[in-house]
């Protein structure tokens, strides 16, 4: 008996920022089900696909998303029925031709990428292998360097940083578990050096402190003390920046700490960063359409640092094309809601694979239960996972499938931390 999908049913549920979101359940026809959800992004790309909202007032703040989950049950469903959960490039194709958008502002990507996920998800349960091998298949190996946010600013906290996310990159381990194990010890010896300094220990949306800070670089000079509080030093952990730039860019200048800066004068300022913090990566350093300046800035850091697009590239192989025929950044954030198929994120990875620029899988402040993007990463052999902080089990569960998927790989999981970072610059 050939195997398809038998029903397809969506409902709302409630992601990590008190926001509906859309979950949806697959079923086949031998019984098997898979369920998946889709997480929210606060700070949003200007060309991302279109996250569908009722926009009613006077229910759920504007945000309740019953015309997506409709659109699951009564126009996108009917459509799948008896199809192949095999054929994912099928599956998403349809929902794609029923929307007939550029950035599905019809059905609304989360009520196509819930539909894509739980598709790919039921029929890995077909085969009988966890996600990642049926994502990657026997070359899956590679465990991805995680950025772990414990700093908050920006749109994810309510403090004066103006810098999105402050991360560490544990860099110099020889495992996934290891890199998790000194990350959980300056996690932790940040909170009690906050907590000497009398500054709060409250985390952001993702998980990392939010403490009233100064300044950028006060920021970056207390995540030094905890990695030297912890017992390590810059050769074992190195640090990354969200800037999120746009969050900030206003009139064609950088408006943050009192500052007023033309995008050269952004540029030195992030040179000047790199040239005396242990910084490895920074993300959406300028703003989404400050598209010359991104060419300068490449050509003056790319070969030290991973200048990685989030709003620049929304997980979207057009606009990565153009930064790659350009020379703008050398790196990409992958995140499935930005595009909203499974199948059209594949294919932005495998653009940024064939033109080496690095791939990092990751989550969105509004998060739910699944761990989808863990079993992406090592299937996509990715390198890099972005997922927040050592804290909010949203955040947790997704470092926890990945030390499950470590155990799984046994001594054939690779962990490639500095060796990684040296071929890649």
């Amino acid at each position: 008996m050939a195997i398809l999908i038998k029903d397809i049913k969506a409902w709302q549920i409630i992601d990590s920022r008190a926001v509906p979101t859309v979950c949806a359940r697959v079923e086949l026809n031998n019984g098997i089900k898979a369920i998946q959800s889709v997480p929210s992004g606060a700070s949003v790309g200007i060309n991302e696909a279109l996250e569908l909202r009722d926009n009613n007032p006077d229910f759920l703040y504007s945000k309740s998303v019953l015309k997506a989950v409709d659109n699951v049950n009564n126009v996108i469903a009917p459509m799948l029925i008896n199809k192949s959960p095999f054929n994912q490039f099928e599956i998403d194709n349809i929902m794609l031709e029923i929307d007939n958008t550029k950035n599905l502002s019809n059905l609304g990507a989360n009520s196509v990428l819930a539909v894509s996920l739980a598709v790919c998800a039921a029929a890995s349960k077909a085969f009988n292998l966890e996600l990642f091998q049926y994502l990657g298949g026997i070359n899956s190996l590679t465990m991805p360097i995680p950025f772990i946010n414990i700093l908050n600013g920006g749109a994810h906290a309510n403090n004066e940083l103006d810098f999105q996310e402050f991360m560490i990159v544990p860099y110099g381990v020889a495992s996934f578990s290891e890199a998790i194990r000194i990350s959980l010890e300056v996690f932790n010896a940040l909170k009690n050096i906050l907590k000497s300094k009398n500054l709060s220990t409250n985390v952001g949306d993702e998980g990392g402190f939010a403490p009233q800070l100064k300044s950028n670089k006060e920021a970056l000079e207390i995540i030094l003390d905890a990695i030297f509080e912890a017992g390590y030093s810059t050769d074992n952990i190195k640090i990354a920046l969200d800037v999120a730039a746009s969050e900030f860019y206003k009139d064609g200048k950088y408006n943050f700490e009192n500052k007023s800066l033309t995008s050269d004068e952004m540029i030195d300022y992030l040179k000047d960063l790199c040239e005396n913090y242990p910084i490895v990566s920074i993300e959406d350093g300028l703003a989404q359409d400050d598209f010359l300046s991104w060419i300068k800035l490449t050509q003056i850091l790319n070969k030290k640092v991973m200048l990685v697009g989030d709003d620049f590239f929304v997980t979207n192989s057009e606009l990565l094309k153009n930064g790659i025929e350009n020379n703008a950044a050398n790196s990409i954030l992958i995140k499935l809601n930005q595009i909203g198929t499974l199948t059209k994120t594949l294919e932005c990875v495998d653009l940024a694979k064939r033109n080496n620029y690095k791939t990092i899988i990751s989550h969105r402040s509004g998060e739910t239960e699944s761990t989808f993007i863990s079993d992406l990463a090592v299937g996509l052999n990715s390198g890099f996972i972005k997922t927040g902080s050592l804290s909010r089990s949203e955040r947790t569960m997704k470092y926890n499938r990945l030390l499950y998927i470590e155990s799984v790989l046994g001594c054939s999981a690779k962990y490639l931390g500095r060796e990684f970072f040296s071929k890649h610059s």
